[in-house]
């Protein structure tokens, strides 16, 4: 029991480390939360070229 009591005080560092640690990980999980937004968006707008690309090729095919 000693032993995980001086794991969370980390040698009286606690009140450094443990909100670093906090720190860090609201920020990697804004970071994916960005990312994922980002692909979303990205994959909606490559879909609309896309589809604008093939209306765009058979009003061409239909004119030929």
């Amino acid at each position: 029991m000693e032993s995980i009591n001086a794991f969370f005080t980390m040698g009286g560092y606690a009140v450094f480390v443990w909100p670093s640690y906090l720190l860090t990980g609201v920020v990697l999980v804004g970071l994916l939360a960005l990312s994922l937004k980002s692909s979303r968006s990205s994959e909606r707008t490559l879909a609309s070229l896309r589809n604008r690309t093939r209306k765009e090729a058979d009003i061409d095919a239909s004119k030929a």
